[in-house]
């Protein structure tokens, strides 16, 4: 029979083990750590399958997993100009920040906003060298979650990359804070309202352009696809597409842009093109941030509540990390609220 336990007569392997019992290595690997995050037919099939193959776990991985670290890695895969650029970020770092200082935890700070980051950072994470991994801004196709589920590692994300999102996530409601935005366009008479939306690979930004298209189509307003125009979340991006707009529709009267940095590159070129804040244009952006409170006029904009965000997300992580998480990860969604200033 042991000719028949692996492929080559050599030692078993996890790989082995998991296509033996028909789930992904991850799982497996969760199964062999004694994670609590599987379903008790998913531990049945490991289980059966190490004791046909006679697998034994390499005794230094399993050391390393069965050890704590008592450090988590808070990841964010853009590149260092943005993190330092956007209020969003480091308002997300004080909310996890707030949630670790009454514990044992240290947090690491890891950009990977290019290939080379990205490869060093998974060589770090496969040494399991942190407990649990919070991801911010994660794209649709970013393989970080993958790999992530394939350690096994805990791991929370800050916003869903779809609607099926399998891992723990905390995010604010979107669609939401996008349609009363718009909303409250329509109810001061705007009429062709355009928004510069972010990238459109992150699901947040799809939901905000959800919410927008929500609100018209509830007040009857037609669809006019010249009035979208999507940008990058910087203030350069929001710029440029503010020039596209009045390009496109010079007598458009307002603008929800799905970030206050972008609102505040809109601004400029709207001063540039001599259209008057809100007389001729109303602006409304998205976070509530310090640009929002600092510009001239001071910009009405959809408040989320970052902070609390990376609060919500770090407790979560705990939780999974001491194993009170079970297979079905939590969604968070917190509300958001229109904060209405003179840009409206």
């Amino acid at each position: 029979m042991a000719a028949a336990r692996v492929r080559n007569g050599g030692r078993p392997t996890l790989e082995e083990v998991a296509a033996r019992a028909g789930v992904g290595r991850g799982t497996a690997s969760r199964v062999i750590n004694g994670s609590p995050r599987v379903s008790e037919a998913t531990r049945e099939a490991v289980e059966a399958a190490v004791a046909e193959l006679g697998y034994v776990p390499n005794r230094a991985a399993r050391a390393l997993a069965g050890n704590r670290t008592d450090a988590i890695a808070l990841v964010v895969p853009e590149p260092e100009t943005r993190f330092f650029a956007e209020p969003y970020f480091s308002a997300i770092v004080r909310g996890v920040g707030a949630a670790l200082a009454d514990t044992e935890m240290q947090l690491l700070l890891t950009l990977a906003g290019n290939d080379r980051e990205r490869r060093r950072l998974a060589q770090y994470l496969t040494a399991h060298r942190v407990d649990g991994v919070l991801l911010v801004a994660v794209h649709a196709d970013d393989p970080l979650p993958e790999l992530l589920e394939q350690l096994g590692m805990p791991c929370v994300i800050s916003g869903a990359r779809h609607a099926a999102e399998p891992l723990a996530s905390v995010d604010s409601d979107n669609f939401d804070g996008a349609r009363a935005a718009v909303e409250h366009l329509i109810t001061r008479g705007r009429r062709s309202i355009a928004t510069i939306t972010g990238r459109l690979e992150v699901y947040g930004a799809q939901r905000r352009l959800d919410g927008y298209r929500a609100a018209l189509a509830a007040a009857g307003l037609p669809p006019d696809e010249r009035l979208i125009a999507p940008a990058d979340f910087t203030e350069e991006g929001g710029a440029r597409a503010m020039r596209e707009l009045l390009a496109r529709r010079p007598h458009l009267d307002a603008v929800f842009a799905a970030s206050d940095v972008m609102a505040a590159g809109a601004r400029q070129v709207l001063r540039e093109a001599d259209r008057r804040i809100p007389e001729d244009v109303a602006l409304i952006g998205f976070d509530d941030s310090v640009v929002a409170r600092h510009m001239h006029p001071a910009l009405t904009s959809v408040r989320q509540p970052i902070e609390e965000m990376g609060r919500r997300m770090a407790q979560l992580l705990l939780e999974e990390i001491a194993g009170r998480v079970g297979e079905e990860r939590p969604t968070v969604v917190l509300p958001t609220e229109l904060v209405v200033r003179d840009s409206s």
